[in-house]
């Protein structure tokens, strides 16, 4: 996966943009609202990508493009993003209980 071609770069920008834009505008999953968070879900919704097939494994051989499988790519997406905003949201509100 680090040599990888650009067409498989695409497939992975592509399902992190669209991941992020169903979290960031459909489901209003954010912390703060505008168009900067949303680039830096695409960012981590990207490293979620490229890492849900090595993590998550190789599933469903009909859908895939070299060593990118879909299915683990967007769920490695969705993960990150997740884990990113809710580990925000915790340590924010942590701070403020603090003071």
């Amino acid at each position: 996966m680090i040599g990888m071609d650009f067409v498989s770069f695409l497939i992975l920008l592509i399902i992190s943009i669209v991941v992020s834009a169903i979290l960031h505008f459909g489901l209003k999953y954010y912390i703060v609202a505008g168009i900067s968070s949303f680039f830096s879900k695409i960012v981590l919704g990207w490293i979620g990508a490229w890492l849900g097939s090595p993590v998550l494994g190789y599933w469903f051989e009909g859908i895939c493009y070299e060593q990118i499988y879909i299915i683990p790519a967007i769920l490695g997406a969705l993960a990150l993003i997740v884990l990113a905003v809710d580990g925000t949201k915790s340590c924010t509100s942590a701070m403020k209980k603090a003071e």
